[in-house]
């Protein structure tokens, strides 16, 4: 069967081309020997354990992951610098260069794992979607949010008298009827 085509400089050309199911006899699609790309699952650009899988897409929300994990991270291992000293008897030079050896390692390692969960294609796929995401978000303008916070912190002012009030007047009344001994 032929069909017209367009080339490049706009010309149409004519090509033979034989389309499955019109003809007189329609050929079973071959099967190839490598598996269907449906059934790959992306890997990363490169080998090795220091690669980062899909590089350039979900910065800001991996950056926000890192270093909320990166302060977890300082945060343990500085309690465990500060737990560690009571649990060893020794001098006390040896047992801060203990603790912060134990501490030290425990960061390495805690920053290797961080390192590689973030960089799981799950994770990763999650922390790109989530980026995208927060993008479609419709943030509130500077001046909403003036106006807002104004409005709430009047409310919560309002709030605060009214039951300032209510408490003395219910405070007095107890007091009358021999509830309360003092109203202070």
């Amino acid at each position: 069967m032929a069909a017209v085509t367009k080339s490049n400089d706009g010309k149409d050309a004519m090509a033979d081309v034989d389309l499955p199911g019109e003809g007189d006899e329609a050929e079973e699609p071959k099967k190839s020997s490598e598996p269907s790309n449906r059934t790959k699952k992306p890997s990363p650009s490169g080998k090795g354990y220091f690669t980062i899988y899909k590089k350039g897409q979900g910065y800001w929300t991996r950056m926000g992951t890192v270093i909320a994990a990166g302060l977890l991270g300082l945060m343990i291992s500085f309690e465990l610098y500060n737990q560690i000293q009571p649990f060893l008897h020794g001098s006390a030079r040896r047992d801060r260069t203990i603790a912060f050896g134990v501490s030290v390692v425990f960061l390495a390692a805690y920053s290797a794992f961080v390192f590689w969960f973030i960089n799981k294609p799950t994770t990763a796929d999650f922390l790109i979607a989530t980026d995208s995401e927060m993008k479609k978000v419709n943030w509130t303008t500077r001046k909403e949010l003036i106006g807002s916070t104004k409005i709430v912190i009047l409310f919560m002012f309002l709030i605060a008298l009214y039951l300032f009030t209510c408490d003395l007047l219910f405070g007095g009344f107890f007091h009358l009827i021999g509830v309360l001994k003092t109203i202070f």
